[in-house]
C-alpha cells in the first residue's frame, strides 16, 4: 500500500442552508448550498471523498461554505464558493488537500476559487496529530 493509500478518506462538508443573496428561505432545497451539495453528490464516485451535509457553518455572508477535513489533518473552511462551481474542480481541490501531510497545501498551489475563499483552518486535536 502507497503512503497516500494509506491516508484517511477526505470529508467534505458543504453548508445546505447558505442563501446567495436574494434568494428566499423556503423551499430550502433549493438555496445555494443545498444545491452545491445535490451537484457535488451527483458527481461523487462511491470510493472517493466523503461528501457530508452541514445545517451551518454559521459563515452566512460568505455562501456557499464548505470545509476539507480528515484525522490528523487540519480541516480548512472556505466560503464564497459558487453553487455552478464545476464538482471536479472541488473534488481535484479535495485530493490536493488529501495528499499534502496534515492538509497542509501550499497556498501558491490552492485552485484560485480557493485562493480568495479561506475563511480559516483549524489544527487536529492534540491526540490526531500525525507525527
Amino acid at each position: 500500500m502507497t503512503e497516500s493509500a494509506a491516508k484517511p478518506p477526505v470529508a467534505l462538508q458543504v453548508c445546505t442552508t447558505c442563501r446567495a443573496e436574494g434568494e428566499s428561505l423556503e423551499p430550502r432545497e433549493q438555496r445555494a448550498g443545498a444545491r452545491l451539495f445535490a451537484a457535488l453528490s451527483a458527481e461523487a464516485k462511491a470510493d472517493e471523498i466523503t461528501i457530508v451535509p452541514v445545517e451551518c457553518f454559521a459563515v452566512c455572508r460568505r455562501p456557499c461554505t464548505l470545509s476539507f477535513s480528515r484525522p490528523g489533518a487540519w480541516t480548512y473552511i472556505f466560503g464564497d464558493v459558487s453553487a455552478e462551481t464545476d464538482p471536479q474542480e472541488i473534488f481535484d481541490a479535495a485530493r490536493l488537500y488529501g495528499a499534502w501531510p496534515q492538509g497542509l497545501v501550499p497556498w501558491k498551489m490552492r485552485p484560485a476559487f480557493l485562493k480568495s475563499g479561506i475563511v480559516a483552518r483549524f489544527p487536529p486535536a492534540p491526540d490526531e496529530m500525525e507525527t
